[in-house]
C-alpha cells in the first residue's frame, strides 16, 4: 500500500509516517518547510523528501492513501490533485481510527493532563510486556517514536486531542475514536479560535462521551463540574468510573503513596499529577493490571517531555519546564513545585504562545494564575501577535489581566534572560512554562549559566 502525506513535517504528521513505515507500507510525504527534530526523523528513515515544496504532478492513481496534515491548506495544490483524482483523503486521526478499529481503544482526553496519562499508561503496559499501540502528543522515555502501529497488537492507546482533525475536516480529533474506554481529566476553555464560546467547547466532550462503543467505560475526574454533568447524561450502556487525586505524603522531597501497607516513592509530584496518576491505574485496572502491579510499575515513571520536566536539581536549587499555557494549567504547576519546595522561593516564567493566550478578549481569563508564585515574569513576543494575526497587545495590557503585583511582563526575550541571570538562586526554584521556547531560550543550556 502506497501511503502519501501532505505535510509530513508536523510534529504529529512525521511520527505517523514512521509508524507506517516501519508497519512495512510504502511511505512519501511533502512539506514547504521541515525543521528539528521530525527533519532528522524523517532522514534517518529515508522519509524526508528530497526537495521542498508542493508538486501536485506527484499525485497519482497509484497512491493509495492521502494523509491531509493540518499544517496544509484547503488549497494546497497537492490536495486539490488527489480531489480531483477521486483518491481517498484521510485526516490523521481518522487514519488513526482505520487502522486499529478492530483492537480494543483506550482514549485519554480532556483539556489537560492527557500526555501525562497516555504516557502513565504506556510506561505501566511496557514494564508490564503487553503489546499494544499507541498515539502519545510527547517523546516518552523508552520509545522511539510518539506513534506506534502494528499489524497483531490488540490494544491501542491514543492521547485525545480536541483540536481539529484537518483543514477539510473540521471535527476534533477525538470525535473520530470510538473508545471502549476512555477517561476525561476535566474541561478548561481552551482554543478561543475554534471554539469561540465555552458552551461551544463544553459541548465537544459532551459528543465525545456520546461516540464511546457500546458497553464502553468511561473513567473521569470527580471534582469537574462539567464532566459531573457529562456523567449524569451518559448513556445506560456505558459504565461510569470517577477518580480523585490519590492521597500522598512528601518525604525528602519525593512524594510517597502508600497500598496495601506497602509504600512507593514516586518520581513526580503535584497534585494534578497524583489525580493523573489515579487515573492511569484505573485505565491499567480495565486492562487486566492490578493496583499493585500499576504502583511497583510507575514508581520509576519521570514524565513526559516538558510536563513538570526537571531540567537541573542541586542541593539548594531546581529547575523545571512544563508545557502548560492556560490559566487552568499555570494555576495547578505554580502550586505544584510551591507545595513540593515549600522551603524555597519560586520564580516562574509564562510565555504566551498560544493563538488562545496571545487573544486580548482571552486575557483577562489569566486573572490571579500567576499569584501563588513568589516572582512572576510573563513574556510575549509582538511578532507572533502580528503573525497570528491577532490584535496586539501591550505590556500593561498584560500585566492588567494577570492581575497581581508579583507579575513582570517582558515583550523582549533578551531582557527576561538578563533579569534571571541577575537572580540569587540559593534556595529558589526556576520554573518555565511555555508551549513554545521564549523566542530562542535553550532551557537546559540556559539553566546551566544561573
Amino acid at each position: 500500500m502506497h501511503i502519501h502525506f501532505i505535510a509530513i513535517g508536523g510534529a504529529a504528521m512525521h511520527n505517523l509516517a514512521i509508524a507506517l513505515h516501519q508497519k512495512g507500507y510504502k511511505v512519501t510525504g511533502s512539506d514547504d518547510e521541515i525543521f528539528d527534530p521530525s527533519r532528522s526523523r524523517l532522514l534517518k528513515h529515508g522519509l524526508l523528501p528530497n526537495e521542498f515544496g508542493w508538486y501536485p504532478e506527484k499525485i497519482n492513481d497509484s497512491i493509495d492513501v492521502i494523509i491531509l496534515g493540518m499544517h496544509a491548506r484547503k488549497d494546497n495544490p497537492e490536495l486539490l490533485k488527489a480531489q480531483e483524482l477521486g483518491l481517498k483523503v484521510f485526516s490523521y486521526p481518522e487514519y488513526l481510527y482505520e487502522q486499529c478499529k478492530d483492537k480494543k481503544r483506550v482514549v485519554i482526553g480532556g483539556s489537560h493532563g492527557k500526555t501525562t496519562i497516555t504516557s502513565m499508561v504506556m510506561h505501566v503496559l511496557k514494564e508490564m510486556d503487553y503489546n499494544f499501540d499507541y498515539m502519545v502528543g510527547a517523546q516518552i522515555e523508552g520509545f522511539e517514536t510518539m506513534v506506534k502501529l502494528s499489524h497483531d497488537a490488540p490494544i491501542a492507546i491514543f492521547e485525545g486531542d480536541e483540536y481539529l482533525s484537518s483543514p477539510i475536516d473540521l471535527r476534533p480529533k477525538f470525535h473520530w475514536y470510538k473508545p471502549d474506554v476512555a477517561l476525561l481529566t476535566g474541561v478548561a476553555w481552551d482554543h478561543i479560535n475554534v471554539f469561540p464560546t465555552w458552551e461551544n467547547y463544553v459541548e465537544q466532550f459532551k459528543i465525545f462521551a456520546d461516540s464511546m462503543n457500546t458497553n464502553g467505560t468511561l473513567i473521569w475526574y470527580l471534582l469537574d463540574e462539567e464532566l459531573q454533568n457529562i456523567n449524569k447524561e451518559l448513556r445506560a450502556d456505558i459504565t461510569s468510573l470517577a477518580y480523585d487525586e490519590m492521597p500522598s505524603v512528601v518525604k525528602d522531597g519525593k512524594s510517597e503513596v502508600s497500598f496495601n501497607g506497602e509504600k512507593f516513592k514516586l518520581s513526580i509530584f503535584g497534585a494534578h499529577n497524583l489525580q493523573n496518576l489515579n487515573g492511569a491505574r484505573i485505565v491499567c485496572a480495565e486492562l487486566g493490571i492490578s493496583d499493585d502491579e500499576f504502583l511497583r510499575c510507575i514508581s520509576n515513571f519521570k514524565g513526559a517531555a516538558k510536563r513538570l520536566q526537571t531540567l537541573k536539581e542541586v542541593e539548594t536549587f531546581a529547575s523545571f519546564l512544563d508545557f502548560a499555557h492556560s490559566p487552568s494549567k499555570l494555576s495547578a504547576t505554580v502550586s505544584a513545585v510551591n507545595k513540593q519546595y515549600p522551603e524555597r522561593k519560586l520564580v516562574a516564567c509564562m510565555e504566551l504562545h498560544t493563538f488562545s493566550s496571545l487573544n486580548k478578549d482571552f486575557l483577562p481569563q489569566y486573572k490571579n494564575s500567576m499569584k501563588d508564585a513568589d516572582v512572576a515574569y510573563v513574556y510575549f513576543n509582538p511578532s507572533v501577535v502580528e503573525h497570528k494575526k491577532l490584535e496586539p497587545i501591550s505590556e500593561d495590557m498584560v500585566f492588567s489581566a494577570f492581575g497581581t503585583s508579583n507579575v513582570k511582563v517582558f515583550s523582549d526575550t533578551k531582557l527576561l534572560q538578563a533579569e534571571l541571570l541577575k537572580q540569587d538562586w540559593k534556595n529558589t526554584n526556576l520554573l518555565f512554562m511555555s508551549s513554545g521556547n521564549f523566542s530562542g531560550i535553550d532551557f537546559n543550556e540556559f539553566v546551566e549559566k544561573l
